[in-house]
């Protein structure tokens, strides 16, 4: 498991890099923008920015067509920074202080989803999902997505005909700290609604009474 670090120091980051080597990880390590952009592009499994503020340096990737995932590890605790995260386009975002098994955890389960998301595209119906460039289609035009709704709406595209609890929806999509009595898969499945369905004659994500959702034709 091949991982570049971004760091803010080398040595505040030097024992969380120790650690990981320890847990297996192989690792290198940048501390600017620069060194990361040039970097990153290397085959990487995954990116872990140890920085206070990762906005900008997701961004920057994101903005240079590197789609390796992200885990941001940040002081930045509140509710909006987390949010702003995934927005920009991070898959995971962990607040400081943690536990070093958790970091270990999530960058497993990050590298797992990644791996098993590359490769031919998936399709159903009229929907077109490529894992690859995270892009989606329906009838031929292609539908811009938050890296949540891309993840919920994939956790559907793999398991076409099947019942999803909200549970189930959260273990697969999400890798930050989940809260099960949330509405938050409701809303997105709401946002996933109104982006795919709506408009398209023919409505695919569909609500199932007192047990979840589930994506049919029909």
């Amino acid at each position: 498991m091949k991982v570049l670090v971004v760091a803010e120091e080398k040595m505040i980051s030097r024992p969380i890099q120790m650690s990981l080597l320890g847990e297996g990880f192989a690792i290198d390590a940048v501390y600017s923008e620069a060194e990361a952009l040039l970097k990153a592009p290397q085959g990487y499994n995954l990116i872990l920015l140890d920085k206070y503020d990762c906005l900008t340096m997701i961004r920057g990737l994101r903005q240079n067509q590197i789609s390796t995932p992200i885990l941001c590890l940040s002081a930045k605790d509140k509710v909006e920074d987390i949010v702003a995260g995934l927005n920009a386009g991070s898959d995971g975002y962990l607040t400081k202080p943690f536990v070093f098994i958790e970091l270990a955890a999530r960058m497993r389960a990050l590298i797992r989803r990644g791996n098993s998301g590359r490769g031919a595209a998936l399709v159903y119906a009229d929907l077109r999902l490529e894992p690859t460039s995270h892009k989606v289609w329906r009838n031929g035009i292609q539908i811009p997505l938050s890296t949540k709704e891309y993840g919920v709406l994939e956790c559907f595209m793999r398991n076409p005909g099947q019942i999803l609890s909200r549970k189930r929806i959260g273990e697969i999509s999400w890798t930050e700290k989940f809260d099960f009595c949330s509405n938050l898969i409701d809303v997105y499945v709401s946002f996933l609604r109104k982006k795919i369905d709506q408009g398209s004659g023919m409505e695919l994500i569909h609500t199932v009474r007192g047990a979840g959702y589930m994506l049919k034709a029909g």
